[in-house]
């Protein structure tokens, strides 16, 4: 048993391990306070940052699995890197010995949100990540095994994220957009054949330089890495901004992949980005030199980033069709109005490396011209609402009408209710998705029609109709419909009105139409 004096001294120690000593900052001498500043958190020292302590403890229960997570996304997104490089310079083989992120996941210091914008939301988190990671990648070169080794990576990172474009489809946001900042800190561990290649002080003070730096010129504010994050289904894509118009002219000696010594070719097309079906050229039988100066349109939303696919294929009557080659032609080289030929190298793909391209597989002769809708040809009035401002002859060329169909109201159905609507425009259909069960359904979709001269005379037929599957009769039942006169939109340029479905008792549809011309 303890005597009096050994208690006492047992609680003594219990107490100074228990109870740590605090002082006022004030008491601190200068040089101990500014070593404790950069680890007091942001949402302490600005009251602009919020904290949230629960995302961090979030992130700390789901480390374990997400660190799993990650690394396998890595290694199937590094696989394809690595295989580039086998079988050049003596590389026999490329593989990850270990890969790890460590149990210690990234913490948010603090998070600033700004107000939000037109259809975007900003935030500032402040991350500090002193990891644990251990990576080990493997190479056999001439025979001889060379690891390299990443370890104990830390990071302190001050990223602005936007969200935008803010829209009605899950998970709500159309693009990921994030820039630094303040130059980012990194420090990590280098081992090359087993020897610490950071404990050389010069060199590891220039290589933590020169990666901050070189991180910070790519992507410090206002520079930006934009992810996007819903596709064209989502319709939550960038608005159209001009019509392409292309002509497909000729090929040169093609290849010839018939017994006879023939090809059988013709071209499919469309815009990346796109999930649009193909267009296609007529087939020209026993051709390797065919012609078809046949034209082409396609809707552009994006010209600084969407290319032009061009694929030759040789038709088949049974089996598959062989592809002849393909190429893509960037709409960034394209000046507006102005008409360009283009006579085009086929290859076998876009990869580099494949050994396949060298083989000459002919060419390919098309001319394209970007057509971008006319800025001023939408004006505001006082009222706010827009006018189309015509050519001084009086005359408007065509363009497109964008239909958007928003949502409906009080739809029922006899048999039913599983809305979807269907767009009718001079024998073109188009479909939204079916919502189940609901009588108040939101699509938020919108449909593009192309047309050669301003549809003053037309009307467009807009339908809600029920779709239940698995059932070979009484499948659809119509839940009303609307007619409406595009007059006013050519005039007005855009409406967004609710309409009165016909043939419903209380159904009601929201729809947003607009007409661009070029």
């Amino acid at each position: 048993m303890l005597d009096k004096a050994g208690c006492r001294l047992q609680k003594g120690y219990a107490k100074c391990m228990t109870d740590p000593v605090i002082k006022p900052l004030r008491d601190l001498d200068s040089e101990t306070l500014q070593a404790t500043i950069p680890d007091i958190p942001l949402w302490v020292k600005s009251p602009d940052y919020e904290r949230i302590d629960w995302m961090n403890k979030f992130i700390f229960d789901m480390w374990p699995f997400l660190d799993k997570a990650i690394c396998n996304n890595i290694k199937r997104a590094t696989r394809p890197i690595f295989d580039q490089y086998v079988g050049q310079y003596g590389i026999e083989s490329i593989e990850f010995g270990q890969l790890t992120l460590g149990a210690l996941p990234p913490t948010f210091q603090g998070i600033k949100v700004y107000e939000m914008l037109e259809k975007e939301l900003v935030i500032e988190p402040v991350i500090r990540w002193a990891s644990t990671s251990n990576v080990t990648v493997n190479a056999k070169v001439h025979s001889f095994k060379v690891t390299v080794q990443l370890e104990d990576l830390h990071i302190m990172l001050k990223p602005r994220v936007t969200l935008k474009s803010l829209v009605p489809s899950f998970p709500c946001f159309a693009n990921l957009c994030v820039s630094l900042m303040e130059k980012p800190r990194i420090d990590f561990g280098f081992k090359l054949l087993g020897g610490d290649v950071m404990a050389i002080p010069v060199l590891y003070q220039y290589v933590q330089d020169q990666i901050s730096k070189q991180i910070s010129i790519l992507y410090h504010w206002p520079k930006v890495i934009q992810i996007p994050i819903l596709d064209g289904a989502s319709g939550a894509t960038k608005k159209p901004v001009g019509i392409l118009h292309v002509k497909v002219i000729k090929a040169l000696n093609l290849l010839k992949m018939d017994f006879l010594g023939k090809s059988d070719p013709y071209v499919k097309m469309r815009l990346s980005g796109e999930r649009l079906p193909w267009k296609k050229t007529s087939v020209k039988m026993s051709n390797l030199n065919p012609e078809w100066n046949e034209h082409f349109r396609f809707i552009v939303k994006d010209p600084d980033t969407q290319v032009l696919e061009l694929h030759m294929f040789d038709w088949e009557k049974v089996k598959m069709h062989d592809k002849l080659g393909m190429q893509v032609i960037p709409l960034r080289l394209l000046t507006p109005y102005e008409s360009k030929l283009f006579t085009l190298d086929l290859v076998r793909s876009m990869n580099p490396n494949d050994p396949q391209n060298k083989k000459n597989r002919g060419k390919l002769i098309v001319e394209l011209t970007f057509d971008p809708f006319r800025e001023d040809n939408m004006s505001s009035d006082g009222e706010g609402n827009a006018s189309v401002r015509r050519e001084a002859d009086g005359e408007c060329s065509g363009g497109v009408l964008l239909v958007s169909v928003e949502n409906a109201e009080d739809v029922e159905g006899k048999r039913h209710t599983n809305p979807y609507a269907e767009v009718l425009f001079r024998g073109e259909r188009k479909k939204t998705k079916v919502i189940r069960k609901t009588r108040d359904p939101r699509w938020s979709e919108e449909f593009q029609f192309m047309v050669d001269e301003p549809p003053v005379e037309d009307k467009i037929h807009i339908e809600v109709k029920s779709k239940r599957r698995g059932l070979p009769f009484r499948n659809k039942e119509s839940l009303g419909h609307v007619n409406i006169n595009l007059v006013d939109v050519v005039n007005n340029g855009r409406i967004n009105e609710k309409y009165h479905l016909i043939n419903s008792r209380n159904g009601m549809i929201h729809v947003e139409i607009k007409w661009n011309t070029v």
